[in-house]
């Protein structure tokens, strides 16, 4: 920069610099590593993330011979590129790795080095298929154990939509893109199919337990015509009728995305193409993603809920003692299924029936020694039959009895019958739940799931790029899905990595009972890593856990202090009376 003279307006400057544009060449000893500041995000990246591993996931993938391709480590360090600079496309991202030397240095290429094209980023994608992307955010998932993440004790469950890469106006005739004329003439006269139904169709009786092998074999059978959510990308089972009405998808589809269905969003008018993304967030600290599964937006959130719980539970070995949800995931198969594997249902029950004028089914008492419903004017509705369509026992009253009774108007409107109520099979879990509502424990987890689930939804829709999919069809969504969720987990990683949460063992350590309502004590870790702050305020354990946490039996060592079946090390500070060991 020279200082030149430079008039403007008549008057002189002499000390105004003018930046020259001249370039040299680069001398040979400068290296990429000494441009990169110390303190840059991706320098912090590297150090935390090894992502080594995806080479012994992708090597089945590969040949023995001919080109060399692009390094598997270098592909999805472009895909978390992409995750934290919110970009939509490949080629975008490849023009602006170009650019960035802090880029350049954390894939590994140098100044000079040629960058993979953005085509081969495609192609590479879709030679790992589904499969791979579900491996590599379960592999983070299984980082966030290690480093002490993950709690296991609540699981909380919700879905979003998501809008697809399609418009609504490419919908067409299923019948007619699938070429599938005969079947959209049986959907038109249905009366005609009925006489050809196929008669061979084996009727399939529900068992409580196989006990020999018949029995097994029917389990077994059913079991496998049971629809796998997961197994089959979240795929939407077409024959499968449900409620009594086909669905707009079942006779309409998109032919720019297939598999995305028409959806209804909050402060858009029109109608349009989506997904739901449903998500399994532990109750932890740190809100660790434990799985992802994306469905056509028709699926609604309870169906696929039973799976992914139970996957969480059997692939990361966990044992919960509650589940929370809204009241999408409040079915009585839901809550069944969840109150029957030991795990307390914290969902919110659906009350249909309480919305219109006339009395709800809360209105009535249920006497089970005589197995009858009394109503709220004294008289009884009796047990009537049962439907094992709807898995339920119909009780009724008189008709008589009903024209008779002065709060009829409010009771039912039916002229020629009485009153009468359903009690599902499953009554029994239901009152469990609804016994559940006045606790606090019940209305504290539901209070946590506002801020648990749906911020990590806010968050990748409004920095990462989850508000509208950029790839289409289910097995590509789901892999972007999980990649949005690995990439959430690895900012966890980052964030909680030196300092993680505290453990169920050292949260037991820190309370105990006691008479009174407050406890002070002092924390040695957390007096060192903040020294100025006071002592924290510790509640009882009763307020934070219905269950009694079983002490954690640990080795005597030598120096070490013992309380409550608990070891604490020599800075460990004890709550109660100790005795020092030998």
């Amino acid at each position: 920069m020279d200082a030149r003279s430079f008039s403007a307006g008549g008057s002189t400057t002499d000390m105004m610099g003018i930046k020259e544009r001249h370039f040299r060449p680069l001398p040979e000893n400068v290296s990429l590593e000494e441009l990169v500041p110390k303190d840059n995000f991706y320098r912090h990246l590297e150090a935390q993330l090894d992502l080594s591993f995806v080479r012994e996931l992708v090597c089945p993938l590969y040949a023995n011979g001919g080109r060399t391709s692009v390094d598997p480590v270098v592909f999805f360090k472009l895909q978390l590129v992409m995750f934290f600079e919110d970009m939509r496309s490949e080629r975008q991202l490849m023009s602006v790795v170009a650019d960035r030397l802090s880029l350049r240095w954390y894939l590994g290429y140098d100044l000079h080095e040629p960058l993979p094209d953005h085509s081969s980023l495609t192609r590479i994608r879709e030679r790992y298929g589904l499969e791979i992307f579900r491996r590599f955010f379960e592999r983070i998932v299984e980082m966030c154990f290690e480093a002490g993440l993950v709690q296991g004790r609540e699981l909380y469950f919700d879905a979003t939509k998501v809008e697809a890469n399609a418009s609504l106006d490419s919908t067409r005739s299923r019948s007619l893109v699938e070429d599938r004329l005969g079947e959209h003439l049986t959907g038109i006269f249905p009366d005609e199919a009925l006489l050809v139904q196929d008669k061979d169709t084996p009727v399939i009786a529900a068992v409580v337990g196989p006990v020999g092998q018949e029995e097994r074999r029917t389990l077994a059978h059913r079991n496998a015509r049971q629809h796998r959510w997961i197994a089959q990308a979240g795929h939407q089972k077409r024959e499968v009728v449900r409620w009594g009405y086909r669905r707009m998808a079942d006779l309409r589809m998109s032919t720019t995305d297939p598999d995305a269905s028409p959806m209804q969003c909050k402060n858009k008018g029109s109608s349009r193409l989506g997904y739901q993304t449903h998500y399994v967030v532990d109750g932890g600290k740190a809100r660790v993603i434990l799985d992802v599964l994306v469905t056509p937006a028709e699926v609604t959130e309870n169906l696929p809920m039973l799976e992914l719980l139970f996957r969480s539970r059997f692939r990361w070995r966990l044992r919960p003692h509650s589940v929370t949800g809204d009241a999408a995931y409040g079915t009585v198969e839901n809550v069944a299924a969840v109150e029957k594997a030991g795990i307390r249902a914290y969902v919110v029950l659906p009350k249909h029936d309480e919305r219109g004028p006339l009395f709800g089914k809360n209105e009535f008492v249920y006497d089970a020694e005589r197995d009858l419903y009394i109503c709220p004017q004294g008289e009884t509705l009796r047990r009537q039959g049962l439907d094992y369509k709807e898995r339920s026992v119909r009780y009724a009253a008189r008709p008589s009895t009903c024209n008779a009774c002065p709060l009829k108007t409010r009771c039912t409107k039916s002229k020629k019958k009485g009153r009468w109520i359903r009690r599902s099979f499953e009554e029994e879990y239901l009152e469990r739940v609804r016994g559940y509502s006045g606790t606090e424990p019940y209305r504290k987890a539901l209070r946590k799931r506002q801020v648990w689930v749906e911020p990590l939804f806010g968050e990748a829709k409004d920095w990462h790029g989850l508000r509208r999919f950029r790839l289409r069809t289910l097995e590509k969504v789901n892999a972007e899905a999980l990649l949005i969720g690995a990439a959430q987990n690895i900012k966890r990683l980052l964030t909680y990595g030196q300092r993680g949460p505290k453990r169920p063992a050292q949260v037991a350590a820190l309370r105990r009972s006691s008479p009174y309502q407050y406890e002070f004590c002092s924390v040695w870790k957390h007096r060192k890593r903040c020294a100025w702050r006071p002592a924290r305020v510790f509640q009882h354990a009763e307020v934070f856990s219905e269950t009694p946490i079983a002490p954690v039996r640990q080795p005597q060592r030598t120096g070490a202090m013992r309380f409550s079946g608990l070891s604490l090390g020599p800075n460990g500070v004890a709550l109660g009376g100790y005795s020092r060991t030998a």
